[in-house]
């Protein structure tokens, strides 16, 4: 999956590596981050995912004969040392990376890259690509599970999702957040997700009755048994001719597994279909919902009532649903001048587009008497203070006069060396330990910072030291 990607990127990066080539600044060293400035669908928290992808992005990395003729035909006329340079590129870099299920805040680096410019620059794309699609479907299974509670869930979003590949690694970041299962095979054989389904409305169509279809259905399999029963009646039709596929079932000692319900009222239906069971002695027969559901429904269906087991969401999640996409941003923070890395900012007439410049560490820092995550901490490289566990003040970057100290705390730094001089140190978790790992997360954290609604804001400080050489360099910029 993770061939031919050397130009899954935009044509500006090529441009910029061309000119480094050209003028002879190809190998020096550059540092930049990956973050986000804003929480997506108005969350407490983001869910950071893609990271397995950027492994094998990374490692992959080559320019083919292909994609080398291809930038031949480029309007631009790059010269043929430079291709050349190309057909040899290599990731030389070190990268530094949130785990993946890591709950993540604003401002605070998904990624820190450390390369030649010429390599720093090449990944930007990708992975921006990669951390923003993975980590913004991760945050709505996520607050989709938050609502959910112990009900199963499960991923049904193949068919609406953006292409293939976004099906796949979206299903992936739907199980690493909460979910269950998915819908989609492929996943499922890739990932070792669960892989769940029933049967399509065409069955009960393609057959002289809907009895007939559910009974001929459960004969071909009498283990797996779900049935869809709102294609013609749900409540006249569907779930009577479901109680007597289940007691055709009984029959052979076997047992039902589940109605689905894709239309109609779901609260109503749900509680009608349940009595409607409980009635005829199948009380062990849960009940499915889909129908482009996403968290806010289920919220209400809940409120109301609902007698659901287990939700099928699949466009809304999939898709990101009411934010189509996280804003993440890839940014220059430290270059390399005469054999020194020196920081760079950005400024902006938007404030919150200022960049927070050098070489930095962000740590979560963890209240030893509570147990619970007080703020992130992003600090210069080389402050000892935190790493020591001394008293570090912690304050609001925006409003600096707001601000608490705090001297009994772990720090536990964020960031872990996944790639050093090109060779991955990394050994990646499988899904179920990232699971795991993401639940253990959620419970650092006080539910007020976790609620769907109005959450508060969970602060991210900067160090004393960082924030001055902020400060100093906007100055030194305005003067």
């Amino acid at each position: 999956m993770d061939q031919q990607l050397a130009l899954h990127t935009d044509k500006y990066q090529i441009n910029m590596m061309y000119a480094h080539w050209k003028q002879g600044s190809q190998d020096e060293r550059a540092v930049f981050e990956a973050y986000f400035r804003k929480l997506p669908f108005g969350n407490g928290f983001a869910v950071a995912a893609g990271l397995e992808r950027v492994v094998g992005y990374i490692q992959s990395l080559r320019f083919s004969d292909a994609e080398l003729a291809y930038l031949r035909t480029q309007e631009e006329g790059y010269e043929e040392g430079f291709l050349e340079a190309l057909r040899e590129f290599r990731f030389t870099g070190s990268l530094y990376a949130l785990p993946e299920g890591t709950l993540v805040f604003p401002n605070v680096p998904l990624v820190r890259v450390e390369a030649r410019i010429f390599e720093a620059q090449l990944v930007e794309t990708a992975l921006l690509n990669m951390l923003n699609y993975q980590t913004l479907i991760a945050t709505k299974a996520a607050r989709i599970k938050q609502v959910a509670g112990e009900d199963t869930l499960m991923e049904f979003g193949t068919r609406r999702a953006q292409e293939m590949d976004a099906a796949v690694w979206g299903a992936r970041a739907a199980y690493l957040a909460g979910f269950d299962a998915t819908s989609n095979m492929r996943a499922g054989m890739l990932f070792g997700i669960p892989a769940k389904g029933t049967h399509a409305h065409a069955w009960v169509q393609g057959h002289d009755s809907e009895e007939e279809a559910f009974r001929l259905f459960a004969d071909a399999l009498p283990d797996q048994v779900t049935l869809l029963v709102d294609t013609y009646d749900t409540l006249r039709s569907g779930v009577p001719h479901a109680i007597k596929t289940a007691k055709h079932l009984e029959a052979q000692g076997k047992r039902m597994q589940a109605i689905r319900l894709d239309s109609g009222d779901t609260a109503y239906l749900s509680k009608k279909a349940r009595k409607m069971l409980d009635d005829a002695g199948l009380p062990y027969v849960k009940i499915v919902a889909s129908n482009d559901l996403d968290e806010n429904i289920i919220f209400n269906l809940k409120a109301q009532g609902a007698r659901v087991d287990s939700w099928g969401i699949g466009t809304q999640l999939i898709t990101g649903g009411d934010q189509s996409a996280l804003g993440g941003v890839y940014k220059l923070v430290a270059r390399e001048r005469g054999g020194e890395m020196i920081p760079v900012i950005k400024i902006s007439g938007n404030p919150e587009k200022v960049t927070n410049p050098g070489l930095k560490e962000a740590y979560r820092i963890i209240n030893r008497e509570t147990g619970k995550a007080e703020a992130d901490y992003i600090a210069l490289m080389g402050e000892e203070d935190v790493r020591r566990g001394e008293r570090i003040k912690l304050f609001d970057p925006v409003h600096p006069y707001i601000y608490k100290h705090i001297d009994d705390y772990e720090a536990i730094p964020l960031l872990k060396p996944i790639f050093e001089q090109g060779e991955l140190v990394y050994e990646l978790p499988t899904l179920e330990e990232i699971r795991s790992y993401h639940r253990s997360q959620l419970e650092l954290f006080w539910p007020e910072y976790l609620r769907k609604l109005h959450p508060e804001g969970y602060p991210v400080d900067l160090s004393t030291a960082a924030w001055q050489l902020k400060m100093d360099l906007i100055a030194a910029h305005k003067a």
